[in-house]
């Protein structure tokens, strides 16, 4: 197949323009970042965002995947040299994956089946006979097969038989109307297996259950394939028998001979025995995958709010990681994030060192400089939270409370280990917790995405399609908001367009031994930054107070002599066209246009001039819980503010303020109908909820925002 038929192919399938198509693909096989062609090559796509990229490069890959196995199929047909010139038109016409093996089942190198058996005793005429339906006495046709390894008319019968049950299981047209009969009608029947109900209690929703394949939810068929791994389910997907008979019927069966009704039987043996099987299998892989998809979906979609979640930016950080028995381990840090000082208090019981405690806080406070206070998330967090309303701060000292989700991976990784050789895991996961508030993605991105654990069954789903789903994301999100590069870890610059581990060490080692870079062009003087890799980088990195503005900008180094332009035209320098909106309103846009930068990308730059360099993000706000600590403490009918921990396809989950998080269902979320929850809250959301019931024994809450007023 042609990249031509390529290009037409996925333009028609996402509603694109051919032209669309084909420059994106180019550009990618050049070697450009989808965020570097979605920010700096708009003129090229038609301004296509990073989502509608990604399709075109899943599409393009599957299309490279099928042409590989078809490339494979012929020349393995053409080896058996059973390849007509019809058949290589149908395997070059071939869309998909499914479609390109249905025609090779046919030849694909079988085990030794009953059909295979029956071929070597010599049956496959007397098959042939019976198939044609013409022969009105097939048992009198079939002592003529009687031999030596065939010793009656049954024998001879059953054989040809198996023989037409495998034609029919291998016919492209019938596996395409039952393909299509699966896709309609199938049902998911999920049933406990006798003897396991009370050990497989957490699947007891799932003991008598069935619904349409197509129309059961993702993390529902992904909670019974659990139930059915750990040997507490029976699965099974069926369409209705008596339909898909009858197709089958309608193709191999003609008339009422005898012949024909043995064609009837083996339509039923092949039935049974080789195809229901066979498309079962085929729609739980493609159920499944589906499934995968959706939940992969949720949790890259949870992950990217978690990243670009509000930083605090550069302060003086004092971080707590909360803790009752083993104390409150408390670190404090410069506007930096380097470690200055950590010791550890014990304000809660057993030791109840409550004014000891507060004494030290004063004192770290008041030594280093406190501008906020982050306190984690975990065991120990709403006491902690309490205990410094205790504290009397001479100035005013914010306080946050941080997620801690993936903070005890990154404390016992060999990078925490690396850079904080000489103390515990309790220390370096404070120094996390006080890190992410200053700036969540700059930290969260030390920790593989899988271990922040805001999806739903991500242990059940494709592990690579899953790890490549959130790479993604935080490439995408990195690349979104910039990144420093003075300041910037090797993590970090990892992930900046072009560049990946090894040039992101380099310019670390490049910073260490030269100091602050303090332009763009320096980067060529990094170990193995080539032409190529300064290209896609060099617009997402920020040298900040750089002898170029725009070095500290989004503006890439390439369009610098179009804003010089601008500037000349209105008898000013780069900096003063910076600092004058009036001077930058007098720009009109289309004077700038030429053969290789457009429209877009000049709005672009006027608007990166109004605001260079400026985080994308929003503006961090502080929160505080209602008086509630415990579940004995919720009563139905209370309204209660809380933050949005995470986001599926059934719900989400809010944090209260006591150790368990309560579930608004997708059916509580609003008044109108939600088909999709991340449409209504997003990850770490302030939202009011009500309490509906309260479970004390399962410890389950169960909440709404239905009629409950939302703060701004």
């Amino acid at each position: 197949m042609t990249t031509n038929k390529h290009i037409l192919l996925i333009a028609g399938k996402l509603g694109l323009h051919e032209w669309q198509v084909e420059n994106t693909i180019r550009l990618m096989d050049g070697g450009a970042t989808i965020p570097f062609i979605s920010r700096y090559r708009k003129e090229m796509t038609g301004s296509l965002d990073e989502v509608k990229i990604q399709h075109i490069k899943t599409e393009y890959d599957r299309l490279k995947e099928l042409d590989a196995r078809r490339e494979t199929v012929i020349k393995s047909v053409g080896e058996q040299e059973k390849l007509t010139p019809e058949l290589l038109e149908k395997f070059q016409a071939a869309e998909t994956m499914s479609e390109l093996e249905d025609l090779y089942l046919p030849f694909r190198p079988k085990r030794r089946t009953r059909a295979t058996m029956a071929r070597e005793k010599g049956l496959e005429p007397l098959a042939e006979i019976i198939f044609n339906q013409d022969e009105t006495d097939p048992e009198l046709r079939a002592e003529e097969f009687i031999n030596d390894q065939v010793a009656t008319v049954e024998e001879a019968i059953a054989g040809a038989s198996d023989i037409i049950a495998e034609w029919i299981n291998e016919d492209e047209n019938a596996r395409k109307r039952l393909r299509s009969i699966f896709e309609k009608e199938a049902v998911i029947y999920s049933r406990i297996i006798k003897g396991k109900e009370a050990e497989g209690i957490k699947f007891s929703d799932y003991y008598e259950w069935s619904e349409p394949l197509r129309k059961c939810p993702s993390h529902r068929l992904l909670a019974m394939r659990r139930g059915d791994d750990e040997g507490f389910l029976k699965l099974s997907i069926e369409p209705g028998e008596d339909h898909a008979l009858e197709i089958l019927d309608s193709l191999f069966v003609k008339g009422r001979s005898r012949s024909s009704e043995l064609v009837g039987e083996a339509v039923r043996d092949s039935w049974k025995r080789l195809l229901a099987p066979s498309m079962e299998t085929e729609f739980r892989n493609s159920s499944k995958e589906k499934a995968d998809d959706e939940a992969i979906r949720v949790f890259a979609d949870n992950l990217r709010q978690l990243l670009l979640a509000p930083p605090l930016g550069e302060k003086n950080i004092l971080a707590i990681d909360p803790g009752f028995r083993t104390g409150c381990k408390v670190v404090c840090l410069d506007r930096q994030g380097n470690l200055l000082h950590n010791e550890t208090i014990y304000p809660h019981p057993p030791q109840n060192q409550t004014a000891l405690s507060i004494k030290k806080i004063l004192t770290l406070v008041n030594a280093y400089k406190i501008e906020a206070i982050a306190i984690g998330n975990g065991t120990a967090s709403r006491e902690t939270e309490d205990f410094m309303k205790y504290v009397k701060f001479e100035n005013d000292i914010q306080v946050f409370v941080v997620s801690e989700a993936g903070a005890s991976i990154y404390s016992a990784s060999k990078v925490a280990r690396d850079e904080f050789p000489d103390y515990d895991v309790t220390v370096r996961g404070s120094v996390s917790i006080g890190r992410r508030l200053m700036d969540p993605l700059a930290e969260l991105v030390k920790i593989d995405p899988k271990s922040i654990g805001v999806g739903q069954y991500q242990h059940d789903v494709d592990q690579q399609k899953l790890q490549n789903s959130l790479d993604e994301v935080v490439v995408s999100c990195v690349n979104a908001v910039g990144v420093e590069v003075n300041t910037a870890s090797s993590h970090l610059l990892a992930y900046v367009s072009g560049l990946g581990p090894q040039l992101a060490q380099n310019i670390v080692d490049y910073r260490a031994e030269n100091g602050a870079f303090r332009s763009r062009k320096e980067l060529m003087k990094v170990k193995r930054m080539g032409a190529k890799a300064f290209e896609q980088s060099a617009g997402f990195l920020r040298i900040r107070n750089a002898e170029n503005p725009l070095d500290s900008s989004a503006v890439h180094p390439e369009s610098y002599h179009v804003v010089e332009a601008m500037a000349s035209d209105m008898g000013c320098d780069v900096s003063e066209l910076i600092k004058d909106e009036a001077r930058r309103k007098e720009i009109k846009a289309e004077r700038y246009v030429t053969d290789t930068t457009g429209l877009p990308t000049i709005k672009d730059i006027l608007d990166e001039l109004a605001k260079p360099g400026r985080d994308p993000r929003s503006k961090i706000k502080q929160f505080s819980f209602a008086d509630v600590h415990e579940l004995e403490d919720l009563l139905p009918g209370m309204v209660v503010p809380g933050i949005v921990t995470n986001v599926t396809k059934f719900g989400a989950f809010v944090d209260i303020g006591i150790k368990q998080d309560g579930l608004v269902h997708i059916s509580n979320l609003s008044k109108t109908y939600v088909q999709d929850p991340s449409a209504v809250v997003k990850l770490h959301q302030h939202v009011m909820v009500k309490v509906i019931s309260v479970d004390i024994d399962r410890k389950r809450i169960q909440l709404s925002m239905k009629d409950v007023p939302q703060k701004q």
